[in-house]
This record gives structure tokens, sequence and C-alpha cells, in this order.
């Protein structure tokens, strides 16, 4: 069972999504807040394993909110849920240390399987915003929330081995760690050390953030 705190400063909205999530398999809500300030608190409490968090709140932004909660849970998976599409919110969620983006507009369905998928380990990004931020890279092609691409293995200046390439291939189209072990023949514990390095070779402290620099960068 995912334990999901939902931060939204819009009552009626907030009152509509909660039933939702409520409504979803594996998806157990156990708090709500409605500014950012409120929501580290709830936090704080309840320890949620996702926090669905909204950008445009009083008291605090869910940018700056996200950064302070995770740095007391760095485990947390917070997913950015907002109608701001601009390029400088998106990458300050991300640097903030968001495990994943996903519009307001988006279905029920998809908000939940966003869900699911950064409590899994597995970065969302939503179309539209991987549009946004990767618009100049070319070559790129996204598709939902999976990114069809290929690594460039001649820009590879972070010292990455030919395995941790294969790895950020993976972790780029969407894999899990067992999903990348299953892909590649390894072992869980391997995987899941090859990912390790990669965040640290990146200077990064989520999956997210490796695909977003990797993409950045020309890696992909």
């Amino acid at each position: 069972m995912i334990n999901v705190l939902l931060v939204e400063d819009h009552e009626l909205y907030r009152m509509g999504l909660s039933m939702v999530l409520e409504k979803a398999d594996g998806i157990n809500m156990v708090a709500e807040a409605s500014d950012g300030v409120e929501g580290i608190k709830k936090a704080r409490e309840y320890s949620p394993n996702v926090i669905l968090m909204d950008i445009g709140l009083p008291n605090m932004d869910g940018i700056e909110a996200t950064a302070r909660i995770k740095e007391f849970l760095p485990d947390v998976k917070i997913l950015i849920f907002t109608s701001r599409n601009s390029e400088q919110d998106i990458l300050s969620a991300f640097s903030a240390g968001a495990d994943g983006y996903v519009m307001k507009g988006a279905t029920p369905e998809q908000t939940v399987s966003a869900i699911k998928a950064v409590n899994d380990g597995v970065g969302w990004i939503d179309p539209a915003i991987a549009r946004v931020v990767f618009s100049n890279l070319g070559g790129n092609v996204y598709s939902n929330n999976v990114v069809d691409s290929s690594i460039d293995k001649t820009k590879n200046v972070y010292g990455l081995t030919e395995r941790e390439l294969d790895v950020l291939e993976l972790m780029v189209e969407g894999f899990s760690n067992p999903q990348i072990s299953e892909k590649l023949v390894i072992s869980r514990a391997t995987a899941k050390a090859h990912v390790h390095s990669i965040l640290q070779k990146l200077c990064t402290a989520t999956r997210t953030q490796a695909t977003v620099k990797a993409m950045k960068e020309g890696l992909v």
C-alpha cells in the first residue's frame, strides 16, 4: 500500500483528487495539507511514501517545501502536481529533489500511474513537460512518460562505465531496478549498485535528476 500525502491549496480540487486517490487500488490517503508549511508538518508527522505537491501554495511554495522535506525525509518520493509548465518551475522543482512532474490536466489514471511509478523509483515526466524542457535537444521522441532514446557514449565526461551507460539508458526509458536487472541479466543488488554509482558520478540525488541531467547534457 502506498501512503500518500496531498498538498494542494484549492479546496474543491483537493477534495476531488482525494476522492480519486481513495478509490485507487494500492493507494492510501494518509493526510492532506493546504499550504507548504502545513505540508512539511504533515510530512514529518506521517512519513508518507509519496507526496503529491502543488507548486503555487500559500505561505511557502511547493518547490521550497520539497527541498525542506527532502532534508529530513530523503527517501520520500515527491511528485509535483501543478498547472505550471514554465521551464524555470520545472527545473527548479527537480533541483529541489522532485521525483516526478505531472500536469493537472492529466487523467486520474495517469495521475495514479505517476504516483505508482515514482513510488517504485521510476522518474515520471509529463510528456508536455518533456517537450518544454528538452525541445532544443532534438532527436528524442516522447510518448506518454517514456523517452525513446539511445545513449551517445561519445559524450560521456563523467567516467561512467559501459555497463553504467547501459543502466542509464534503461533509467531514461523508465525501467525500475528489478526491470533493469532482468533486462541486463544481472542481480537486483548489482542493478541498485550501478544506479547508486550513476547518481554519485552525475552528482544527482534522485533517479529523475540523473535522467534530466543526462538528457540536458547530451548523454541521450
